[in-house]
């Protein structure tokens, strides 16, 4: 076992190395300038059709769920731990120079973001049982042709296995930890917990999980922002200094202080960068699943509402974790990971270790439920229709053993994997950019159109 963990060790330092960092970083500035950065500039367009999107009554609309709730379910994956416990572990290893990286990353993410969804809606299929099915793997096989099929076929691999960690195990073992030091509930009573929850929107499909996604969602994320805007009002008069020691850092080595043992440049943008993207999911291909199934006819108008992904969940949600820990001072602790939140937190607000504990295993728990569907749509996409309710069973069942494991190695084996996701997915987005920058034009074309007659 020895063995596997050190090749396992070794490819993850290949795939999160700075070759990934750069493809990612690089594909993500492509695309920005070949959409000459629309995803930024026109994005309070993008707000204005995810409020109108809440419904859908136009019939020429095809898809499963609403605009809104398809936005949803991909941030009830990509909102979680990593903007908890990924954002304090970036600043433990990188100094507060990482959240600049991070931002940064977001930025450009915007593009891939949005490039995504409108590949998954363009090429998309309709499965037996009526429901639209997409993502890397259908854009991959229909976009660039069946001599690109295997690529595809990784993708959904690599996705399929992935999620049983990523999005599944580790999750109830984060809500487990959370529940068991805050508030003394054993592992096992969270696993079976967690358990009868997940199966039982599971079993509803895309249009249940998106459901409980579009109400749980919205209002944890609110909660939480309002948490830590109290932490920045309370210390107020360190936010200034907090933005200018975040962009110092940025670019300058941050010597040790406290129990914080010091960063290079590198670490900051390293760390900052890695787990950026294992926040928002920007490029690695797992949003797309779930945009795939937004009732819309245009791919543009669900790229716009897309993007927003990337934007609440770094550019908002890690801000405000990120800025808590530094202004409250909580960065040169020694803690790391949600503890370091946690005491962050605690330092302004009276229950704020609780507050933490809460927003993570709600948010824990919702990504459980947004990775289900991704994971489900690849091994549908490999094995067919038939393999869809073993599929959910299975995935219920793994759900408690993830909350009493010791799960160092299934952490590492599902991060890795969550990378090489990303390497099928940037190769087509890059193959595919003119499909994306022509229907773009043509959208844009076509409104300035409609404006100029009414």
């Amino acid at each position: 076992m020895e063995a596997v963990t050190q090749f396992v060790s070794m490819i993850n330092s290949i795939v999160w190395g700075v070759p990934m960092l750069v493809m990612i970083l690089g594909v993500g500035l492509f695309l920005s300038i070949g959409l000459k950065f629309m995803p930024i500039l026109k994005l309070n367009r993008g707000f204005k059709l995810l409020w109108s999107g809440r419904q859908v009554t136009d019939e020429t609309e095809k898809g499963d769920v609403s605009p809104f709730n398809a936005l949803m379910t991909s941030l009830s994956a990509t909102i979680g731990t990593g903007n908890i416990a990924g954002v304090a572990t970036a600043i433990f290893i990188g100094g507060p120079g990482a959240l600049f990286w991070m931002w940064c990353t977001a930025l450009v993410g915007m593009a891939t973001k949005f490039s995504e969804a409108v590949l998954a809606v363009k090429f998309r299929e309709t499965d037996a049982n009526g429901n639209h099915v997409g993502g890397p793997m259908y854009y991959i096989k229909n976009g660039l042709g069946s001599k690109w099929a295997w690529l595809g076929t990784a993708f959904a691999i690599f996705g399929s296995i992935a999620g049983f960690g990523i999005g599944n195990t580790v999750q109830a073992n984060s809500v487990a930890d959370a529940m068991s030091s805050n508030f003394g509930v054993p592992n096992w009573v969270t696993g079976v917990v967690l358990m009868v929850l997940v199966g039982a929107v599971l079993m509803g499909g895309i249009k249940r999980i998106a459901e409980v996604a579009g109400k749980l969602v919205p209002l944890m994320t609110v909660f939480y922002i309002t948490a830590g805007l109290a932490v920045l009002i309370v210390n107020a008069d360190q936010v200034p200094a907090a933005f200018l020691l975040i962009i110092h850092s940025a670019f300058n080595p941050v010597a040790a202080q406290g129990g914080f043992a010091g960063a290079a440049v590198w670490a900051a943008i390293r760390f900052g960068v890695a787990r950026g993207v294992f926040s928002n999911e920007a490029g690695l291909g797992s949003a797309p699943i779930a945009h795939a199934a937004a009732q819309t006819n245009n791919p543009v108008k669900q790229g716009l509402v897309a993007m927003l992904g990337t934007f609440i969940d770094t550019l908002i949600v890690c801000s405000i974790t990120g800025l808590a820990i530094i202004v409250s001072g909580a960065w040169t602790s020694g803690e790391n990971g949600a503890a370091l939140t946690s005491l962050a937190f605690s330092h302004a607000l009276p229950m704020g270790n609780y507050i933490v504990a809460i927003a993570l295993a709600v948010f824990a728990f919702t990504t459980i439920l947004g990775w289900s569907f991704y994971s489900e749509k690849c091994v549908q996409y490999l094995l067919g229709d038939k393999a869809i309710k073993p599929f959910r069973l299975l995935w219920t069942l793994v759900v408690p053993l993830g909350a009493v494991s010791s799960l160092e190695f299934i952490w590492l084996l599902a991060d890795t994997l969550n990378a090489m996701m990303a390497i099928p997915n940037l190769i087509a987005l890059v193959l595919l950019s003119p499909v994306v920058f022509g229907l773009t034009r043509e959208y844009f074309i076509k409104q300035r159109g409609l404006k100029a007659k009414a």
